[in-house]
């Protein structure tokens, strides 16, 4: 009895130690946040580099915002469609699946390919040849092999009389590839050309060249460039891990583990699965870890509950902006005014009257289309049209036609030249009379107002007890 009572007096004092170290800084909705989530957070957010940073108390306030909307993201089972499932899944896998794979592995399939090189290249070791290759078929006719032959006896009997082999190559060798270099091949190894072309080069001293010799690909002559031995691996080892990790060789090991997994438990478990337990053994043992994850799973629930209370609300109901600016029309001014319409350019004095009359009944989005579709329908462009909300200084013809405005020296595009009556249609604004005229300003305006009323609702809707007491020790422990 005694020792039953030892043992769970000493399990509570680990959790009151545990507890006590990390204690909870803040509950909101019913769930405790330890003080290392809320320094996590406020450090990750306020580190060097950030040129907003917040004091204790300023990100208290943005912190909670952020749990009350993860909060409500929860409520709304946001966390149960499959597309945030696989999302989250995707990026935590990236954070988890490199932890499955050590260095000193991928050092050790490194050190695998380097011995299967090494025993592949045996004795003979490594040559660098350069070539000169005549291209002959092996259809061709003896007549062909005949002027083939005395074509490359030529070439042999110039280089024996001293001139340029790279030179040669590049002039006259028929392999693309290494005549713009020369003739310089890369770094060969047994059995990795063609026999007749294997039996040459490794029969040539560096600095020597070969006689004229045939292969499947035609007549070539070689220059041997060097000769070597593999390198020792330590020279070599971070070239092949390089490549290596290039190639993806963390995935291959990573693969070929859950494979092996799987099938030694018979199909009990799932490569998912295995993956799942990592993540947790992680979380577990890693602080940082734990809190990415938490990081990233709250943060794709943020944003999918703040699109749609807030962003795409905002952006695709078109009476609510209209609302909006009707009701807040005095907050919108220009400290210029704007000619909201059209400068045109024609070719006859009737399409000045005619694109007036195209569009004048119709509403302002409208007119590109109905002007494209009656006057410039095919390849054939009838008239040259600018439309937007033109300030001055945008645009020249309106400058001068609207705003009377002189410009220094204004050139006439040359595109123009072609169309040289200029025309404007519209209407000039000293302020603006449809939320289109500013209607990025009114978006976010609108947004800003959801998400006021938004958060206000939350903070109704859950409650936050914070407790300052530990509050006041965050990063002072």
């Amino acid at each position: 009895m005694k020792r039953v009572l030892l043992l769970a007096y000493t399990l509570l004092a680990v959790v009151t130690s545990w507890s006590q170290s990390d204690p909870v800084v803040m509950t909101i909705n019913g769930v405790a946040v330890p003080r290392s989530e809320f320094e996590y957070s406020y450090n990750k957010n306020n580190g060097d580099g950030v040129i907003d940073k917040k004091n204790i108390d300023e990100y208290t306030d943005l912190f909670i915002i952020y749990k009350l909307k993860v909060a409500a993201a929860l409520d709304a089972k946001l966390d149960t469609m499959a597309s945030f499932k696989e999302e989250y899944t995707t990026y935590r896998n990236q954070q988890v699946t490199p932890t499955m794979v050590s260095d000193d592995e991928v050092l050790n399939e490194a050190h695998r390919i380097y011995d299967r090189t090494k025993e592949m290249i045996g004795p003979r070791g490594l040559v660098k040849p350069a070539h000169i290759v005549l291209e002959l078929d092996t259809k061709a006719s003896a007549q062909e092999q005949d002027k083939a032959k005395q074509r490359i006896d030529s070439i042999y009997q110039a280089l024996k009389s001293g001139a340029d082999f790279s030179t040669l190559a590049k002039q006259l060798s028929q392999d693309a590839g290494s005549a713009q270099n020369g003739g310089d091949l890369p770094w060969i190894m047994p059995g990795q050309t063609f026999k007749e072309f294997e039996d040459v080069i490794y029969n040539l001293q560096k600095g020597e060249i070969s006689q004229p010799f045939l292969t499947p690909v035609g007549y070539h002559i070689v220059l041997m460039k060097d000769k070597k031995q593999l390198e020792p691996f330590d020279s070599l080892k971070s070239t092949i891990v390089r490549q290596l990790e290039f190639r993806g060789i963390r995935d291959e090991i990573l693969k070929a583990r859950l494979n092996h997994i799987v099938e030694q438990s018979q199909g009990t478990i799932t490569s998912a699965e295995v993956i799942d337990k990592r993540s947790d053994s992680l979380a577990t043992v890693n602080e940082e870890m734990k809190y990415l994850f938490k990081e990233y799973h709250d943060g794709l629930l943020l944003y999918e509950i703040s699109n749609r209370e807030v962003w795409e609300k905002a952006s695709s109901d078109e009476g609510a902006l209209q609302a909006w600016f009707k009701n807040h029309r005095k907050d919108y001014t220009w400290d210029q005014p704007r000619y909201k319409g059209i400068a045109y350019h024609v070719k006859t004095k009737q399409d000045i009257k005619a694109v007036k009359n195209c569009v004048k009944r119709l509403p302002f989005d409208q007119w590109a289309e109905a002007l494209r579709s009656t006057f410039n329908p095919d390849s054939i462009i009838r008239i040259r049209v600018e439309k937007g909300l033109f300030k001055p200084g945008d645009n020249g013809t309106i400058d001068r036609m609207v705003f009377k405005m002189t410009p220094a020296s204004e050139v006439r595009d040359a595109s123009l030249n072609d169309y040289p009556i200029d025309a404007v249609f519209g209407k000039k604004l000293k302020r603006p009379d449809d939320y289109n005229d500013v209607c990025q300003q009114v978006i976010e305006d609108y947004q800003a107002y959801l998400e006021q009323t938004w958060v206000a609702s939350l903070r109704k809707r859950y409650p936050v007890e914070i407790n300052q007491e530990v509050l006041k020790t965050v990063n002072k422990h």
